[in-house]
């Protein structure tokens, strides 16, 4: 022993004090000093070695093809290791999948997401894969990319902000909890309103085997947070309401909008520069339907009809088209009734019904606030109750909230699966912040020409 330490060299102490200190600092920042046991095995793999991790080493020359591999494994573990760590506490890769937060948000975007600003959370479900947010690639046999015990109770990291009014948020799918393996758009519990529960359990040749998922391991969704815990939220014909005041449109805000035509047609380029992706680029057919649809609208059946979502800035700017000759935003009727989750499974003469457009006013509950429940708020606070904060709860009692809660919105308003369908984001569901764009791809254009959008790569992506 008094050998060994006389031949560790001073840098070596060195390391394993840097090490010791960033271990030490981290299990402070953590909270949970049982892993402390493991400091003295830092130093050792620094200082003293007495678990000699690097034994292959000795075979460099004897044995190289145990060399070889066991350099590759030391190097994958080691990669493996950092990668998982870094992915929970510091920061994750994001890519837009849908255009629910079109023009602040573009669909190729891949984001940094960083998991510090609010605070990391301690998984849920600490034996995963990296990388691998709940199902293995099928290249890779499918199958879960996690172990379901142990399974950790809600704790977050000190971080140095929340979710504020304004903010892009990376969150968890709340309604993501349940999952038809074979059809998971639109979610479980939509499909159950919809097909009727004893169908979507019934018909596994349609809708797959119905899994449960933690936490942790649902699909990730990134919306724009409009109001946060104790706010009162409510929309007056698309105009958005908190606490009674009405909160101007960020800049990329858009709805959606059925454009009439003297008699031609707009060209592609015009579409380009108005920046309307090929995909939302709906030309009204001429069919029986498609006039119906036009009558429906007071526009001229015999013209041309375009429907396609249109910023403010954008419809100013299609307005002055020669070309153009009336621009109507979409009716309410076409978004039909919007069910607050809770209310799906009740008769249908005592649920809420509100639409895409109208709808509220709907309290956003805040932990430690008390609320008598009524008949008619409890379809709203039902599965805050018993899902989020599993509790329960009767019809004239009052309940007190353990968790703070969020109310998420895309800003293609018209175009967007957001809160106003699924309801309440739990502070237990929030992943973290969007920093920056570090790649951006328009899958409608030529690898050479405008397939990477320059011109957003490190673009900030906060708000």
């Amino acid at each position: 022993m008094k050998e060994r330490l006389k031949n560790i060299q001073k840098k070596q102490w060195i390391k394993a004090a840097v090490w010791g200190t960033m271990y030490v600092l981290f299990l402070l920042w953590h909270g949970n000093w049982w892993w402390i046991v493991l400091l003295p095995v830092i130093v050792d793999a620094f200082t003293t070695k007495f678990i000699n991790w690097s034994w292959w080493k000795r075979y460099k020359d004897t044995n190289k093809t145990l060399y070889s591999v066991c350099s590759w494994i030391d190097a994958i573990v080691f990669a493996l290791v950092a990668v998982y760590f870094i992915n929970l506490y510091l920061f994750q890769n994001y890519q837009i999948p849908s255009s629910s937060l079109e023009k602040s948000l573009r669909v190729g975007d891949f984001l940094f997401v960083s998991k510090a600003s609010y605070g990391p959370r301690v998984p849920n479900t600490p034996l995963s894969f990296p990388l691998v947010q709940h199902t293995f690639p099928a290249w890779l046999g499918g199958g879960r990319s996690f172990i379901e015990k142990p399974q950790w109770e809600y704790r977050r990291l000190k971080g140095w902000d929340k979710p504020e009014k304004g903010d892009i948020v990376v969150f968890n799918f709340p309604t993501g909890d349940t999952v038809c393996t074979k059809m998971q758009n639109p979610d479980y519990y939509t499909l159950c309103h919809y097909y009727g529960y004893a169908t979507v359990h019934q018909r596994k040749d349609l809708f797959g085997d119905i899994v449960w998922r933690p936490v942790d391991r649902r699909e990730n969704y990134v919306k724009r947070c409009v109001g946060e815990p104790g706010d009162t939220l409510q929309i007056i014909d698309n105009q958005l309401y908190v606490n009674g005041e009405a909160m101007p449109d960020k800049e990329g805000v858009q709805y959606n909008y059925y454009v009439q035509t003297t008699g031609g047609l707009l060209s592609n380029s015009t579409l380009d520069k108005l920046g309307i992706s090929k995909d939302d680029r709906h030309l009204v057919p001429q069919t029986q339907t498609g006039i119906q649809e036009k009558l429906a609208l007071g526009l001229n059946p015999d013209m041309p009809v375009y429907h396609f979502p249109l910023t403010r800035e954008m419809k100013e700017r299609l307005e002055k088209n020669s070309v153009v000759d009336t621009i109507i935003i979409e009716p309410e009727w076409r978004g039909g009734d919007v069910y607050p989750l809770g209310a799906t499974f009740l008769a249908e003469d005592s649920v809420v019904r509100w639409t895409r457009d109208n709808y509220g006013p709907i309290y956003i509950p805040k932990k430690g606030q008390t609320v008598t429940l009524t008949a008619d708020n409890m379809q709203i606070y039902k599965r805050v109750i018993e899902t989020y904060e599993h509790s329960s709860a009767r019809v004239g009692e009052d309940y007190t909230f353990k968790m703070d809660y969020y109310w998420m919105m895309g800003d293609n308003r018209h175009n967007s699966a957001d809160s106003r369908y699924w309801g309440f984001v739990p502070e237990d569901h929030i992943v973290g912040r969007p920093v920056f764009i570090w790649l951006s791809i328009e899958k409608d254009k030529p690898l050479f020409r405008g397939h990477i959008r320059w011109n957003r790569l490190f673009h900030g992506a906060e708000k």
